[in-house]
């Protein structure tokens, strides 16, 4: 994206991959279709050390500007719940559709490439790839973040980004499984079984489907909590977001025969509710249970308390929280405050967006912003 908005511009490009296929991420994303973008993009759904960084970028390069982009590409596209807006087709209809615009503005691009060096002197950015070296005054780090390392993903940018005196915010697996130990492994009798939750850590919430795995827990909810979650924090599942209070004492009194179990099966899948259910010891049935017993079992599955051990690290994470640190870069351009015609864009930078198409839209609008600038 930068180096397209760069060599439309006139300037002369070079883009230099270690990978042998271009956009290799983009290809797997979305199921293989692109979450392309969130419709609902704001900077109060991205992670920084500076909220307020990405408002520039992202005020001056929308959702409906990447999607008239991809409707001109003659892309159909559809939107799927939560403003998540994804190809009908294909994700590879997006990484042509860049390297059209790339062709467009002239660009050479290099796949098979690794990096063997990279420095600076008389002004110019110097990079040693292969047994060619490329000058330029201008130099971009866009080589994201260590996430999914068995498609080449690495820590590149941030010893880049060192070498010139830039900070680097430690790097953590974002949007990725949380792993279970303890006494939580008794639910991985249930993997595979998802329900709607509310997952809260802290005082962040979100509302979407968990999915028990052999490992721990996944599924939407969860890879959005992830992304907050610290080591050593519990993470609370809300098995019942739409019932009121007091919902367990009525199911008492209109069916007093039930049991705790069945009454649950009633609104969760069934080899979920008979753990809880079990969980919570409460045999015989609900109209011989206390009316506060039936209270502390709703207060519980209303807050069901985890403790994960870990995550599954880089390996499953769909993106990379920290990074380059952003008080050392310049908000509307990329640039870096103390190297001049050095530029940080999309994942490698301590941006992080939510699930749906919100890291995509970080990475089309800051790639924007810093090939309008060099």
């Amino acid at each position: 994206m930068g180096a397209a908005t760069a060599g439309q511009r006139g300037k002369r490009v070079l883009v230099i991959d270690h990978a042998p296929e271009a956009g290799k991420k983009i290809v797997i994303s979305g199921g293989g279709r692109c979450n392309f973008t969130n419709i609902h993009t704001a900077p109060d759904r991205y992670i920084s050390a500076n909220p307020h960084f990405a408002k520039s970028a992202l005020g001056r390069y929308t959702p409906s500007d990447f999607l008239a982009l991809v409707e001109r590409h003659k892309i159909a596209w559809h939107e799927k719940t939560l403003g998540q807006l994804f190809c009908d087709g294909s994700a590879r209809q997006i990484v042509a559709m860049l390297l059209d615009e790339c062709a467009a503005g002239g660009v050479d691009i290099r796949l098979g490439h690794a990096i063997a060096a990279v420095d600076h002197a008389d002004a110019h950015y110097r990079v040693t790839h292969g047994d060619r070296i490329a000058r330029a005054p201008a130099l971009a780090i866009a080589t994201g973040g260590p996430s999914i390392p068995k498609m080449g993903a690495t820590g590149f940018a941030y010893d880049l980004a060192r070498r010139f005196g830039l900070k680097v915010v430690e790097p953590r697996p974002a949007l990725v499984p949380l792993t279970l130990g303890g006494e939580d492994l008794l639910f991985r009798s249930l993997s595979g079984v998802s329900a709607e939750v509310i997952a809260r850590t802290g005082k962040t919430a979100f509302r979407e489907a968990a999915l028990l795995t052999h490992r721990g827990l996944s599924g939407p909810a969860i890879l959005q909590i992830s992304s907050y979650w610290r080591h050593g924090q519990p993470i609370d599942l809300d098995f019942f977001p739409d019932h009121p209070q007091g919902w367990l004492i009525e199911a008492k009194r209109h069916k007093p025969r039930a049991t705790l179990a069945q009454t649950l099966r009633a609104h969760l899948p069934d080899r979920l509710a008979d753990a809880l259910a079990d969980r919570l010891a409460l045999s015989g049935d609900l109209g011989n249970l206390p009316d506060r017993t039936l209270a502390e079992a709703e207060r519980r599955l209303s807050g069901w308390t985890f403790l994960p051990n870990g995550t599954e690290g880089y390996a499953k994470a769909e993106v990379t929280s920290g990074g380059i640190a952003t008080d050392g870069l310049s908000s509307r351009t990329m640039e870096a405050r103390h190297a001049p015609g050095l530029y940080a864009i999309g994942e490698a930078v301590d941006v992080t967006g939510w699930l749906g198409g919100y890291n995509f839209q970080w990475a089309w609008a800051s790639g924007v912003a810093a090939g309008q600038a060099v």
